[in-house]
């Protein structure tokens, strides 16, 4: 079972994870990510999927073309866990 984060601990996210904010009136974060093309944005969509289902956390997200909206939270603990901070991780490494 996942921990909820502490504000701290969302803060000290925020402040290490440039392009995610928090989201008005939900305890989650959001990132607008941007690619090349669609096939691009398709292949990391695929990649995070393969580590959601081995996590079975599962991000909320909209894709058109080349972006991805990508809005993480962990209903389990209704709010922000470090489940969300190991997904965000992988998400940026990916992103570059």
């Amino acid at each position: 079972m996942p921990t909820k984060l502490t504000d701290d601990e969302k803060h000290e996210f925020l402040g290490s994870h440039s392009g995610w904010s928090l989201v008005e009136g939900r305890d989650a974060i959001f990132r607008r990510f941007q690619f090349s093309d669609f096939n691009e944005a398709f292949g990391f969509m695929s990649r995070v999927a393969l580590l959601a289902e081995k996590m079975d956390h599962h991000p909320e997200w909209f894709n058109v073309y080349n972006k991805v909206e990508v809005t993480l939270t962990t209903h389990d603990v209704d709010g922000l866990s470090e489940f969300d901070v190991k997904m965000a991780d992988f998400m940026d490494g990916l992103a570059g």
